[in-house]
């Protein structure tokens, strides 16, 4: 098993490597790809994956995509109310095939996972998001192994003992500051590149911080999810890691987190 979580585990590093430095179209044409199949692993738990309230927050996606790409909309409300009136479109007129719970898991799916997952595009296109983007795993995937190192060391204190026993308070303080110190160490290795003056040394850590910390909650989140209905994991597509949503619950959180941050703080 550990044998091929770590094959697995590499050859997304990979994966992300290449698609993250291509950016552009193909970036977004994949992040489309991954959020479609999130959102199935999403919908299947609820029994929605392939129903038509299903098929309308498939749809939705696919606009907001496509909006990302060339801005057919000229309101994202008007996807949000679209979205809503169709879910109630169909709640209404067959009922009472579908339960309350059903719905709101289909309107919920499509922010949650795929728009969401898009902020790393949305980073990735900003000034210097070539090198800011790299923050969104440093601080989800980093914070994830030096918490669970820290963890192994000297954690004694459950951070969440009925939602995940193996988690430790000082597991957790271990992965905020380590993501900082990896963050500081690529800006410092990068420095040049991205022409990051003082300034900028002491906010990108701190953003890293603070998504590091927000990754713990998805990482809850989304294991919150998988007790109610008594999941070990939502897929198996990732040997070793599960589905999509077990290998990126924390960078569903922290995207949105790196780039609003990065957005308002580094103007």
């Amino acid at each position: 098993m550990f044998k091929t979580r770590l094959f697995s585990g590499i050859i997304l590093v990979i994966l992300a490597l290449i698609l993250i430095i291509l950016g552009g179209d193909i970036l977004l044409a994949s992040l489309l790809v991954v959020s479609l199949m999130g959102m199935f692993e999403l919908y299947r738990i609820f029994q929605i994956e392939k129903s038509a309230v299903g098929a309308a927050g498939y749809v939705a996606v696919i606009v907001f995509y496509a909006d990302l790409w060339q801005s057919i909309l000229s309101d994202p409300m008007l996807l949000v109310m679209g979205l809503l009136v169709c879910l109630m479109f169909v709640y209404v007129f067959t009922y009472p095939k579908y339960k309350t719970e059903q719905i709101l898991a289909a309107f919920f799916g499509v922010f949650y996972v795929a728009v969401m997952l898009s902020c790393i595009y949305q980073t990735r296109i900003l000034e210097k998001g070539a090198y800011i983007v790299w923050l969104i795993f440093l601080c989800s995937w980093g914070c994830d192994t030096c918490a669970y190192c820290v963890g192994v060391l000297i954690g004694k204190h459950k951070m969440s003992p009925k939602l995940s026993p193996k988690k430790s308070v000082e597991g957790a303080v271990g992965g905020v500051i380590g993501s900082m110190l990896l963050t500081l160490l690529y800006v410092c290795i990068f420095k040049e590149q991205m022409q990051a003056g003082a300034e900028e040394i002491v906010i990108l850590p701190l953003i890293s911080g603070i998504g590091a910390l927000i990754s713990m909650v998805g990482d809850l989140a989304a294991s919150a999810v998988k007790r109610n209905y008594n999941l070990k994991d939502y897929g198996k597509l990732i040997p070793g890691h599960g589905g999509i949503l077990d290998r990126f619950d924390s960078v569903i959180f922290t995207a949105p987190v790196i780039y609003y941050l990065t957005v308002y703080l580094m103007k």
